[in-house]
């Protein structure tokens, strides 16, 4: 007989679920990979609001038992982000599962010293600051009902030193430190926290960019060719992602998960 808490394990089929950055890439496929596997409730975040209902509809056709949202909202910001976790409460009856998957506006590495000084106030803004907000602004409703998955998205480059990463690599740092403190804090609420750290992740629009700059490219060129078990892609931190979320995973907390095909052994 298991001995697991009963509010650490709760399927899929019952799991109602926040997104933040949940209209591309990863985001989307995660939403998508949620909705196949029978959640009751996915709501997605973005700040276009076109880009939001297009991918909503999308799954909503795909998946007609799930119940699909989109709130347009800017997650980065104070306000927004409780106006945020606050409209996902009421449109789902609360929130289970919050997946943050946003990605800072300047993902690309660039040696520190040719970083725009104007712009690093932005740059650690938008990395941050949604795994913060969105992480507090859903965990009272997570503490009363002593139930709750927090899966945070950060990167290897918080884990390995690498040149073009001096700034990157500090705020993925920060986020995977973010997340194993708040797992020993939450588990008494039985609430687990896990972060997942890719390297590169194919078919998405930081890759695109990120391949797409000189000293990047040149960069994720070579790590793509470490990757002997294959460059991950949006669907497979999808299938991490929704693991993670599911009773199979009920006693995993804490942990930061490296899926970078071989890359490193961070």
């Amino acid at each position: 007989m298991s001995n697991t808490p009963t509010g650490a394990a709760f399927p899929l089929s019952e799991a109602r679920v926040l997104i933040s950055g949940g209209t591309a890439g990863v985001g989307l496929a995660t939403a998508r990979r949620f909705a196949a596997l029978g959640a009751r409730h996915v709501t997605i975040n973005g700040r276009t609001r076109e880009r939001g209902e297009k991918a909503r509809d999308a799954i909503a056709r795909a998946f007609p038992d799930c119940k699909v949202h989109f709130i347009a909202a800017d997650s980065c910001k104070t306000e927004q982000a409780v106006e945020l976790a606050r409209k996902a409460e009421e449109a789902m009856g609360g929130v289970d599962v919050l997946i943050n998957t946003t990605v800072s506006a300047h993902p690309y590495p660039v040696l520190f010293h040719k970083i725009d000084i104007n712009d690093i106030e932005s740059m650690v803004l938008t990395q941050v600051m949604t795994h913060f907000l969105l992480s507090r602004a859903v965990m009272d409703g997570m503490r009363e009902r002593e139930r709750g998955v927090i899966i945070n998205i950060a990167s290897d480059a918080g884990k390995v030193t690498t040149p073009g990463e001096a700034l990157i690599g500090a705020m993925m740092a920060a986020i995977i430190m973010f997340s194993r403190a708040l797992a020993m804090e939450a588990k008494r609420s039985k609430i687990r926290v896990n972060c997942v750290t890719p390297s590169i992740i194919e078919g998405t629009l930081t890759h695109d960019t990120v391949m797409g700059g000189e000293f990047s490219g040149k960069l994720f060129a070579k790590a793509k060719e470490m990757a002997r078990l294959g460059v991950v892609n949006a669907e497979d931190m999808a299938d991490l992602i929704t693991f993670l979320a599911s009773p199979a995973a009920a006693k995993l907390s804490g942990q930061v998960i490296s899926l970078n095909g071989g890359i490193s052994a961070a």
